[in-house]
């Protein structure tokens, strides 16, 4: 499974990964703590059925089992790395590849896909499954491996199978989907509208899995393997949160070219810190339009409250500067007339406040933009004053 990320790769983000692995391809490899979950499982669940197999194999059993589990994470780890090498290929940069609970992702930087390009980076990790299960499977006919390696090889060839089959169901976030979202794409012109489809496609996938695993055998009156049902919950429950994920970033980004300075931008203007509360009811005698306060050097400084401005007595307003009705605004809250889409997003999340000066080329106050404003626009739904867009 891959996504695309950001650029950079901070020492803090490293920890959070896992245990570094090192690099192949130079592509840094990481080992989640979360892997060691399904590892135990796998060793508590196959460890006593490998026993009950084949008696004399004692505790080994349950290193066999744990061998069992290293085993898929190469399998994952050789799937992740096709996809990063295919994506090498068209020149996609690789940030990282994480092997964790659910298997493991490949996390990309910044690229410009296409319907075609992403199918083929895509399915290039289920490609990989069926070519380690066709290795494994020449392997046993060979007849070269006995015993435990014989048990383990056999493991890895169905395993293999089995993840490359499950890879290739067309539905978001499996590798398939993409097979859905290029489709879509490819006809509407809108990446948006293929990955909302792909994860919709996820979600009925989902409702498959859990109809034909749980709620069959309860209709049949047969009692459900508790493992089974387990293992099915879990999977199903990741691939529901990777679709409505899915889903909800198609939206969003389907949403972004609502997202512009100056279309949701109320007007402003701006005044020098030293102007008098008189010089703001000259030019917004109602409180409106907004006003900047902006500094010595024309930066936007603070914003003036209307409400304060307005009580302040008539004998005092050609005496109290402007400052003393005003709030402060975060260092560099301004931005171009002309920003909008992922860009302006990316820049005003790494402010705090909930306002931001509006200015033109030669740093004019234009407008003020609101948090609320900008929210609203990619959600479709009125914000609250508070938190970052």
């Amino acid at each position: 499974m891959s996504t695309p990320g950001n650029r950079g790769h901070s020492t803090r983000s490293a920890k959070k990964d896992g245990i570094p692995l090192g690099r192949i391809a130079g592509i840094p490899v990481y080992l989640a703590y979360s892997w060691f979950i399904i590892a135990a499982f796998t060793v508590i669940v196959y460890g006593p059925a490998l026993l009950i197999r084949n008696h004399s194999l004692g505790i080994g059993a349950y290193f066999v089992a744990f061998a069992y589990a290293v085993l898929l994470a190469l399998s994952v780890l050789v799937h992740e790395l096709a996809h990063a090498l295919s994506a090498k290929a068209f020149k996609w940069p690789t940030e990282k590849i994480v092997l964790n609970l659910w298997g493991g992702h490949t996390q990309f930087e910044s690229f410009i896909a296409s319907p075609g390009r992403s199918v083929v980076v895509a399915l290039a990790g289920p490609a990989a499954n069926f070519v380690l299960a066709g290795g494994a499977w020449l392997l046993l006919q060979a007849g070269v491996v006995t015993g435990v390696g014989d048990t383990l090889t056999n493991i890895l060839m169905w395993a293999n199978l089995l993840i490359g089959i499950f890879n290739v169901l067309p539905g978001l976030p499996l590798d398939g989907g993409r097979l859905v979202e290029s489709a879509v794409w490819k006809v509407t012109g809108s990446q948006e509208k293929g990955t909302v489809a792909a994860g919709w496609a996820g979600r009925i996938i989902v409702i498959v899995l859990v109809v034909w695993f749980v709620v069959l055998p309860l209709l049949s009156g047969n009692t459900p393997d508790l493992s089974l049902m387990l293992i099915t919950f879990l999977v199903c429950s990741f691939l529901w949160m990777g679709a409505s994920g899915a889903i909800k970033q198609a939206t969003l980004r389907g949403r972004l070219h609502l997202v512009s300075a100056s279309a949701l931008a109320e007007p402003a203007v701006g005044i020098p810190n030293s102007a008098t509360v008189a010089d703001v009811l000259r030019v917004a005698p109602y409180g409106a339009p907004a006003v900047v306060i902006c500094g010595p050097d024309g930066r936007p400084q603070g914003l003036v409250d209307p409400a304060a401005a307005a009580a302040v007595p008539a004998s005092e307003v050609f005496t109290t500067v402007v400052t003393a009705v005003s709030t402060p605004l975060a260092d560099g809250a301004y931005v171009p007339w002309t920003s909008s889409g992922q860009e302006l997003i990316q820049y005003l999340a790494q402010l705090s406040g909930g306002e931001y000066a509006v200015v033109d080329e030669a740093g004019t106050v234009m407008g003020l933009l609101r948090q609320q404003a900008v929210v609203t626009a990619i959600t479709g739904k009125v914000a609250r004053r508070s938190g970052r867009p």
